[in-house]
């Protein structure tokens, strides 16, 4: 049985959705209140994945993802009132795998808690190229075995996107859809900074990655 991490401080919804879990998806579910419960069930439990409210009694909860994303993989989904593009955009950035604005839908929320799981148990440990290596369980990458500090979801999924896709010329647009979760808008302006700052952490790595005018990006090993 699966070990889920319900953080919510609102009891209604806290106990409408671990009802749910338990009976439709079958899942063994923890309950914290607050940063403080969550952080105990953390450092003691054996968990598959965590459901976090952003607004706490105790602090913010991106605060808490950012921790907790520095020291264990385990995906964090965001439930959150809070629902506005750059919401979900800071959510993702502070290491989120995935978000979904209140209300959403029971079965939504069952289907997005199995689709992050899959995605877990279907990732390597490690993958090397080059003098770079990703540490796929702790989100991170070192090159020559020096951690080069790359951000726990925005750097470290568009780096584990162009080393799954090798070669290949991948597009803004598909860059932006499978990083940010979203359509690229009119302005590519936050891809390009993110590109930007992998570029000068994966000097000595013997990694590049190239700019295809017109067409994309495209990682490549020398």
């Amino acid at each position: 049985m699966r070990n889920i991490l319900l953080i919510e401080d609102e009891v209604d919804i806290q106990t409408a959705n671990s009802n749910m879990l338990k009976r439709q998806g079958g899942y063994n579910v923890f309950l914290a209140m607050n940063l403080e419960e969550a952080r105990t069930i953390v450092a003691s439990e054996d968990l598959d994945i965590i459901l976090l409210d952003i607004t706490l009694p105790d602090g913010n909860g991106l605060d808490f993802l950012v921790e907790l994303k520095q020291n264990k993989n385990i995906p964090v989904l965001i439930l959150s009132a809070l629902s506005k593009i750059s919401d979900r955009v800071k959510g993702l950035e502070s290491g989120g795998d995935g978000y979904m604005p209140k209300p959403y839908d029971n079965q939504e929320l069952l289907l997005s808690i199995e689709s992050l799981l899959r995605q877990r148990e279907q990732m390597p440990k490690i993958v090397t190229k080059g003098a770079l290596s990703l540490r796929i369980n702790s989100n991170r990458a070192f090159v020559n075995g020096v951690d080069i500090g790359v951000s726990q979801n925005i750097e470290f999924s568009l780096l584990n996107i162009f080393v799954q896709e090798e070669g290949k010329v991948l597009s803004p647009e598909y860059l932006y859809d499978e990083v940010w979760g979203q359509p690229m808008k009119e302005s590519d302006n936050a891809l390009k900074v993110a590109i930007s700052e992998l570029r000068r952490k994966l000097e000595g790595s013997g990694c590049m990655i190239t700019t295809e005018r017109g067409k994309g990006y495209r990682f490549v090993v020398r």
